[in-house]
């Protein structure tokens, strides 16, 4: 039996009109959020976004959808979930690694 190894897929880019279709909303709706720093573009390239940044931008959507939550509030709630899910990822590494307590 053969393993093949598939190529590394690079990361997808999306132009901010990409962005707000992958969202529902509109292209200028997409860069006032970006305007008032709700949603960043990536790093090496101000006018190219991350499929992170479109899940990103769907989450805080939902909440104002869903909780009436304003994009602000939204922003600091999906930072903080981020924060919890990266925490989770490494309370779960370090007891795979036999870490059964933490003082």
């Amino acid at each position: 039996m053969s393993v093949t190894r598939l190529p590394l897929q690079a990361e997808v880019q999306l132009s901010l009109r990409d962005l707000a279709v992958a969202c529902g909303i509109s292209a200028t709706r997409a860069a006032r959020l970006v305007r008032l720093g709700l949603v960043e573009p990536q790093p090496d390239a101000p006018d190219r976004f991350s499929s992170a940044t479109a899940a990103r931008l769907r989450r805080m959507l939902r909440l104002r959808a869903d909780l009436g939550v304003n994009f602000a509030g939204a922003a600091i709630i999906v930072d903080l979930m981020e924060r919890l899910e990266r925490l989770e990822a490494e309370l779960t590494r370090l007891r795979g690694q036999g870490w059964t307590s933490i003082a």
